[in-house]
C-alpha cells in the first residue's frame, strides 16, 4: 500500500490519516501535566485545554481519566480531525 503524499504518517486500518502528535506523548502529559490542561494543548484542543486549566483539571480528576483516554483510545484526534499515532 502507498503512502499519499499529504499522509506523511501513513493511515489507520480505517483509511484515516495519522497525526504527527503522539497519543502516548499525549497521555503522559495529560496524567502528569493534565491540571494545567497541557495534552489538550499538545493535541491543539486549546478552548478544552483552557477550561481545564482554569478548573485545574477538574481538581485532577478529569485530567487522569482524559489521559487514560488517551492512552486507550484508538478512535483520539488532533485539532486537524487526524487519528493520534501510538
Amino acid at each position: 500500500m502507498t503512502v499519499p503524499p499529504a499522509t506523511p504518517y501513513g493511515v489507520d486500518p480505517q483509511g484515516r490519516p495519522y497525526s504527527d502528535k503522539s497519543k502516548i506523548v499525549a497521555g503522559i502529559l495529560q496524567i502528569f501535566l493534565g491540571t494545567l490542561g497541557i495534552g489538550r494543548f499538545y493535541v491543539g484542543s486549546v478552548g478544552v485545554g483552557v477550561a481545564q486549566l482554569l478548573t485545574c483539571g477538574g481538581l485532577g480528576f478529569w485530567a487522569l481519566i482524559d489521559g487514560i483516554l488517551f492512552l486507550t483510545s484508538n478512535d483520539r484526534t488532533d485539532k486537524q480531525g487526524r487519528v493520534l499515532r501510538g
